[in-house]
Parts: structure tokens; sequence; C-alpha cells
């Protein structure tokens, strides 16, 4: 997979050189209350959730969670791509990114570009998007991407309900 870019941002796959990012992160409040806890507590956890996750993903599926990083520093700034779940019949767009970069449309710009990528590379034009159901910035970034509100579903490895999107019609 080469690398996207955006206008500011740089979307690349993740490396176990990314576990101190994907420890931090993972760990900040705000992806804790908004994903969940994916029990990552120190950089050997964050290199096994790279490997098993993202890694995993590119290999079967030919995408997954992206790093994203700021072009002009190459600070790293969330992780942003197509995920696969078993739960759904179709990929969601998922992303995350640390709170000190929150507001800044890194989510909205980061997931159309990833969109776009997941069309022309792999055919892929029927994606999904899910989040918590009082997330309502992650809410505004779907309908941003062109996702329509379908109501709350449950999700087997997600406590509790989910809002889901699905690609608006007409």
């Amino acid at each position: 997979m080469t690398p996207i870019f955006t206008p500011r941002l740089e979307l690349r796959p993740l490396q176990l050189e990314d576990a101190a990012f994907i420890l931090e992160l993972l760990n900040e409040p705000g992806f804790i209350q908004n994903i969940g806890d994916k029990d990552v507590r120190d950089l050997n956890d964050a290199r096994r959730y790279i490997e098993a996750g993202p890694q995993a993903s590119y290999a079967a599926h030919g995408h997954g969670l992206l790093l994203t990083a700021l072009r002009d520093s190459g600070e790293p700034v969330g992780i942003c791509g197509l995920v696969k779940r078993d739960a759904l019949p179709h990929p969601d767009i998922g992303y995350a990114f640390l709170q000190r970069h929150w507001g800044q449309g890194y989510a909205t710009e980061s997931a159309a570009a990833a969109l776009r990528d997941a069309k022309a590379r792999l055919g892929i034009d029927y994606v999904v998007g899910i989040t918590a159901p009082d997330n309502a910035a992650s809410c505004r970034v779907l309908v941003k991407l062109g996702l329509a509100d379908q109501g709350l579903i449950e999700l087997d490895g997600i406590d509790g309900p989910s809002r889901y999107f699905a690609p608006a019609v007409g």
C-alpha cells in the first residue's frame, strides 16, 4: 500500500515503530470513551495491536487503519482507514485522533481520502460507519462523508448500541 496524501495529511500503513504513538492514542480518555478500551498498556501490547489489527487487515483485505500524520512535520495525529468487521457485511470507515488535534477537520479530510483510495485502488464503493450513539462530532463527520444515520444497532464485541450510518440514497 502506498501512502495517501491530502493537502495537510499523509496516511500510511502502520509499522511496529509506531507503537509509542498507538500506546498514547489508545489510552486517551476520548478514545476509551468513544471507541473502547483495547487493553493496550505497554509498547509490547501496542505492537501486538498493530500486528493483529491493522497489519493483519492489510494482508487479508488490502486495507485497514492507517497512521495519519501532518504532512509538513510528520507528526502523527491519528489513525484512519477501512475496517472489516465480521458483524457487518460492508467495511466501515474508522478514525481516531489525539484529543489535542480534535476540531481541526483531520477526521473528515483523512476519511474522505481513505474512501477515495478504497474506491480507486480496491473498487470498494459501499462503506458504512459506526460510532458511539452520543459521539456528536463523529456523527457529523460521517454525515459530511455522505452517510445517513440508520439508527442504533448491536454489534458483537462492542458494549452497548452503536449508531449505524450507510450511504445516503438519492
